[in-house]
């Protein structure tokens, strides 16, 4: 087969990429080492939400592109928020600096260059750096993640959620790791033990080793993290009074040393999305886009469980019209079954200084379309500022792949400098509203006051106490989950409710469970298949207890606001 021409190339791209609704620019196609601005390379605003990858070995440019795309997404009215880990980014709020060497690059894309400053919220987790804080109550960040943050193994991980599971019974709100902590000694006291004994498949050896790892957390000081006001993650929906999407950048340069921690909190931001969005379908352009910056910290070592739902909400989640662009080193850093899932590539330069590192290049190579580029020598040579790019088009196809020259920032590429920082927290809405931590009447005050309630016997949040036809429901659904965990929906003896007829005499806790058991997984799993994808209304319909306590996402979340 006859090798094409320049032209017939250049041709290819321009036709792959001439898309008929809003788009971003990233760039001019390079062809033949020269670059053609008749062949500009564009990512369909409407695909976005289809989610993508930005890769690249470090120095190679790949903040920079983050930054050039979520200046154009502002510009097109949509919200984004990104992860700044070396807090290069807060500059988005100063105009950039033009220079000699800049705008002779910008002239040679045909980019029409100007200094602009755009809407920006600076977020700090627990308020640990410049920005207005971030919490979560422990309640809403669940037992997954943050089995995660601790490093617990799969046994753990199970006894956590039975812990969680024990404290929603009891209407104990696990707001911090003191109200945590509470729940676990309480449990590992004689006042207690009854309670323990009933949770079957939680040994008091495991409790202990979990309480442990608790107070290791609030050694290191990470108790700011966790608490209330909780942040709500629709705050990250907002655009600007001239209609441009608010860039909400969570600072974390003094968290570089607790990647686990900030990995997981932006996972939860994500699952609290997934969770409180309704369905939208297809958008002309998405309400959010997610870039999650060091994406490999969020998948080394994590659970199986972990990376489940972390799947799930990547598939699913597109559909709620939020995209999320993960930004790493190597395809290889993002599990198969998330990768499949990413339709937009931007991929900067590789390594091949070892032997894992051509094998990573052969493996990356062997996921672009077939393509005019011989793209292992391609990404090994491509320059700063440069990526090899391949997107979903308007149809649902990818397009040719380009080797591109990207853009310019046209905000000023490094940090702001603390003047303007400070100066955009204070002038930010949501300063008054989080700035200021709250410690409510939780599960350390009442059970400093007299232990745990009886079971069954829980306090009720008001409204959502069952009426009396409620019955036959709570009946069905305590039927549900006996047969799933082979116990009472509580593992104990229950209390008949106000409105249902006498109960019958009280069964006999069922044996321990094997401690690899996930009783809590086996519930939503269980009721999932029975009930279809129609679960979760169907407990909120309840308005009951049982309803509560099983109303938690596929992490585990449980949200004050869904609560």
């Amino acid at each position: 087969m006859a090798s094409k021409s320049t032209e017939e190339k250049v041709q290819t791209i321009r036709d792959g990429y001439t898309f008929t609704g809003s788009v971003i620019e990233l760039g001019a196609a390079i062809v033949d080492d020269a670059v053609h601005t008749d062949a500009p390379v564009r990512l369909p605003l409407g695909m976005m939400n289809r989610h993508g990858l930005v890769a690249g070995a470090t120095g190679t440019g790949k903040t920079v592109t983050l930054h050039m795309m979520a200046e154009q997404l502002s510009a097109a009215g949509v919200p984004v928020f990104l992860a700044d880990i070396k807090g290069d980014l807060s500059g988005l709020a100063t105009p950039g600096a033009g220079g000699d060497k800049l705008l002779a690059r910008t002239k040679e894309l045909g980019q029409d260059w100007s200094a602009k400053t755009f809407p920006v919220e600076y977020l700090a987790l627990g308020g640990n750096g410049k920005g207005v804080p971030v919490r979560a109550s422990i309640t809403s960040f669940g037992p997954i993640l943050l089995s995660r943050v601790m490093d617990l193994n799969d046994t753990q991980e199970s006894s956590l959620q039975l812990i969680f599971h024990f404290a929603d019974q009891q209407g104990l709100e696990l707001d911090d790791l003191k109200d945590l902590r509470a729940v676990i000694q309480h449990l590992t006291s004689d006042e207690g033990k009854e309670a323990l004994a009933q949770l079957g498949g939680l040994s008091k050896a495991t409790a202990g080793v979990i309480l442990r790892e608790l107070v290791a957390l609030e050694a290191q000081g990470m108790e700011q993290f966790f608490g209330l006001p909780e942040f709500d993650p629709a705050e990250l929906l907002r655009t600007s009074p001239d209609g441009r999407g608010i860039i909400s950048a969570l600072e974390l340069p003094t968290l570089q040393d607790k990647p686990a921690l900030f990995s997981t909190f932006l996972m939860w931001l994500l699952s609290e999305l997934f969770e409180t969005l309704p369905e939208a379908g297809d958008l002309d352009k998405p309400k959010l886009v997610f870039f999650f910056d060091e994406a490999h910290l969020l998948f080394n070592g994590a659970s199986k469980a972990f990376l489940q739902a972390i799947t799930q909400t990547v598939r699913l989640i597109r559909s709620k019209g939020v995209g999320i662009f993960f930004v790493t080193q190597t395809p290889k850093d993002v599990p198969s079954d998330v990768l499949g899932q990413l339709a937009n590539r931007v991929q900067h330069a590789l390594r091949a200084f070892t032997p894992d590192d051509a094998k990573a290049l052969k493996a990356t190579v062997s996921t672009f379309p077939v393509s005019d580029y011989e793209l292992d020598k391609v990404l090994t040579s491509a320059g700063i500022g440069e990526a090899v790019i391949t997107v979903m088009n308007e149809k649902g196809a990818p397009t040719p792949v380009a080797l591109t020259r990207l853009r310019a920032p046209e905000s000023l590429m490094g940090p702001a400098d603390a003047a303007t920082l400070d100066q955009v927290i204070q002038a930010s809405p949501l300063a008054a509203k989080y700035s200021q931590a709250t410690d409510r009447d939780s599960a350390f005050e009442k059970l400093q006051r007299g232990g745990a309630a009886a079971p069954g016997t829980a306090d009720a949040t008001p409204g959502t106490a069952p009426g009396p036809d409620q019955a036959s429901v709570d009946a069905e659904a305590r039927r549900i989950e006996a047969e799933i965990l082979g116990h009472t929906a509580d593992g104990a003896p229950q209390a008949p409710a106000p409105s249902a007829p006498p109960a019958p005499a009280p069964q006999a806790p069922a044996p321990p469970a094997p401690q690899q058991s996930n009783p809590m997984g086996d519930i939503m799993e269980g009721l999932g298949s029975v009930l279809g994808g129609g679960m979760k209304s169907m407990v909120r319909s309840m308005g009951t207890q049982l309803g509560r306590e099983l109303s938690r996402s596929i992490f585990g979340t449980s949200s004050r606001r869904r609560r």
